[in-house]
């Protein structure tokens, strides 16, 4: 295919649109799998993933041609423009160069979060989209769910009048903590990126979008109090599977990840599947006695904070408080906004609607009549997501998308400043026109 046949989606109505995956993890095969089901499909035609296993399993479910299955993302990059849109959900310090590659090759661009891991770096990501003349879009899929939509609804209504603050919890879970941040991908700032920009850049991207004006102060407390050498218990073993005290350990590998395979679809089975690469007896006891996943917590390489606040002070007064933490139960964010008419309370799904006038409380289901559910991914934020572009692309209007690159820039600024609170002591002054 030439580049020529991509110019413009808009100008070619009714045409397929085709899809290019910049790491085929669970990300990657995750936005192709929504793709490949919208009432108009997006055939997708080519992956780049280093890890065997995986790219085979992503080409064979979507029937990518062998030419076009590569090892490495730089390759698919330097081919001929092989598709009109691309999926960059490479490892978070890879972002930048590779937005700059495909930009520059003529791809439109949907990026997972955070778009990188400097400011300097989104700064980069956004000039060369805007250079290129291309369309580009952050992954916050947040902004997309059903919930979301019901939630924006009430407060563009005035069912609370004027908000005052908000309450916001981000309840990471111990089991998803310890496998994503003290022994996988993310437990390292200067491997990956700081927590509160890999899990949380949409969380603070969301609460913006809620109060609709930019931040005028930030402060951020936070650190890893817990998943460290000074709480390794004594007698524990570095490796799960070697320890006596493994049974009694609420961290323990072994049993998240043996309990993985015997229930494939379970989110232990889904983790199994990541640390072993298939989902096997001999793969999973492989993994756990030889791989980084089998690790004790508390003899691992991790420095990413396990709890940290974030407080936000926005233009007008209104006011945030934002929690993440590893010690939760594993459940949906939790959210209370206050206004100065009532009160709203959520879970993900359901919103409670108190009127201070009639003091009545109203229970909204978020999904009620929807054609997709909670069971969706993240909500249903991935299948809206990835119909609002592509429907922005054959309409021509992808530019308008709501977490455009400003919107993210805008966002992901507020986080770069509260990391830099929490590490100096300090509070934040930002401009409010950035």
């Amino acid at each position: 295919m030439s580049g020529s046949q991509f110019t413009n989606v808009a100008d070619s109505p009714g045409r397929l649109l085709t899809m290019a995956v910049a790491g085929g993890g669970a990300r990657g095969f995750a936005y192709a799998d929504t793709a490949v089901r919208l009432p108009e499909p997006v055939r997708v035609v080519a992956v780049a993933e280093p890890r065997t296993i995986a790219r085979e399993r992503f080409a064979d479910r979507f029937d990518v041609p062998a030419d076009n299955v590569f090892k490495d993302w730089r390759d698919l990059a330097a081919a001929p423009r092989l598709a009109d849109m691309v999926v960059v959900s490479l490892l978070d310090h890879q972002h930048m160069e590779a937005v700059l590659a495909f930009a520059e090759r003529g791809y439109h661009i949907l990026l997972e979060k955070p778009m990188a891991t400097t400011e300097e770096d989104c700064v980069k990501i956004q000039e060369a989209v805007e250079a290129a003349g291309v369309h580009a879009a952050v992954c916050h899929v947040l902004r997309y769910t059903p919930y979301t939509v019901a939630l924006q609804k009430l407060l563009a209504d005035g069912a609370i009048g004027e908000i005052v603050s908000i309450e916001h919890l981000e309840p990471i879970g111990h089991s998803h903590f310890a496998h994503s941040f003290v022994r996988g991908n993310w437990r390292r700032a200067d491997e990956s990126s700081p927590l509160l920009l890999q899990k949380s850049c949409h969380d603070i991207d969301w609460l913006m979008s809620l109060i609709g004006r930019p931040v005028q102060r930030v402060s951020s407390f936070g650190s890893l109090k817990h998943f460290n050498a000074a709480n390794r218990p004594e007698g524990a073993a570095d490796r799960c599977v070697d320890c006596s005290i493994e049974p009694d350990c609420a961290f323990s590998a072994a049993r998240v990840y043996r309990r993985g395979v015997a229930a494939p679809d379970s989110f232990d089975g889904y983790n199994a599947l990541v640390m072993a690469g298939r989902l096997t007896t001999e793969a999973v006891e492989d993994a756990l006695a030889h791989g980084p996943y089998g690790r004790c917590v508390y003899a691992s390489d991790n420095d990413v904070v396990d709890h940290q606040v974030v407080q936000m002070e926005f233009d007008g007064g209104a006011t945030v408080s934002f929690t993440l933490t590893a010690f939760a139960e594993g459940a949906n964010r939790k959210t209370r906004v206050f206004g100065t008419r009532g009160q709203i309370t959520g879970d993900g799904r359901n919103l409670e609607l108190f009127d201070f006038l009639s003091e009545r409380t109203t229970v909204i289901d978020s999904h009620a009549g929807m054609g997709h559910t909670a069971a969706d991914g993240h909500g249903g934020g991935d299948r809206a997501l990835m119909e609002a572009f592509v429907r922005g692309l054959r309409e021509g209007t992808a530019g308008d998308i709501p977490s455009g690159l400003k919107e993210s820039l805008a966002s992901h600024r507020v986080v770069f400043a509260a990391e830099r609170a929490r590490a100096q002591g300090t509070v934040i002054e930002l401009p409010t026109d950035m």
